[in-house]
């Protein structure tokens, strides 16, 4: 299994920005789909947006389309997200995930690999 690490979350205000970045260490791991989930306090861990191996599929949850955007560079076996126009009920913990095939997955057992993740919060 691949190893995940994210980073570049922080505190932020309503409105703002900021990117996340997944590293890979299993070179693998660049043919593999890849999502972002989120877990805030007292909720259960959910889907944010999932990449296919190529890159060329994408899924976003309802809550974050046309704000968040997921890409991916292969070469530098790299996930990010990019979040803009942030709310404060985006306000959670950020985990990269990878599952073991190259077609894109939306549920949470669908991926095998998993961060330790990376906390964003947002203040209004």
């Amino acid at each position: 299994q691949a190893q995940l690490l994210e980073s570049g979350g922080g505190l932020v205000q309503a409105g703002d920005s900021l990117r996340l970045s997944c590293a890979a260490s299993d070179r693998t791991a660049s043919s593999y789909a890849m999502g972002w989930f989120r877990q805030a306090p007292g909720k259960e861990r959910e889907l944010v947006a999932t990449i296919s191996g190529s890159g060329a599929g994408v899924y976003y949850a309802d809550s974050v389309k046309g704000r968040f955007t997921i890409s991916r560079d292969n070469a530098k076996n790299a996930v990010y997200l990019q979040l803009n126009s942030l709310k404060p009920e985006d306000t959670a913990v950020y985990y990269c995930a990878a599952r073991s095939s190259s077609l894109i997955g939306i549920r949470r057992v669908d991926f095998s690999s998993w961060g330790r993740g990376t906390q964003v919060t947002v203040s209004s």
